[in-house]
């Protein structure tokens, strides 16, 4: 399986974060020049296509694995775990499996890349 490298995850991190803090300063840089504004919001809103697009491909391949090789069927017939350890394996997998916090990833994603091209063109082509 393909593995990420440490430092993609790390830069992932940090445009997450980012963009987090462009989108909250927007209300102290209203207070100031208007272009500001925007230029935060264009960082955010760039950053959350990159983060959440990311996110939501993450939490879809931890589904789909967890599925394909009926990993909660697996962890029900593993021996020589303590019960407590295989209730949280239990936990993780089907939580993993079941979750439906990757379609917020996936709209979160898309209203940003609709936001992105709508104030692309109101900006910069009208």
């Amino acid at each position: 399986m393909n593995q990420q490298s440490s430092s993609f995850k790390w830069s992932l991190f940090i445009i997450g974060i980012v963009a987090t803090i462009a989108y909250r300063i927007i209300i102290i840089l209203n207070y100031y020049n208007p272009i500001w504004v925007k230029v935060s919001w264009y960082v955010g809103t760039i950053g959350f296509i990159f983060y959440f697009g990311y996110l939501y491909k993450l939490q879809s391949k931890r589904a789909d694995l967890a599925i394909k090789y009926n990993l909660l069927g697996a962890v029900k017939e593993m021996k020589g775990l303590k019960v407590k350890q295989k209730e949280a394996l239990e936990y993780i997998v089907k939580s993993n499996a079941t979750s439906k916090v990757k379609y917020n990833s996936a709209i979160i994603f898309i209203l940003s890349v609709v936001a992105l091209i709508v104030a692309i063109v109101l900006d910069f082509l009208l």
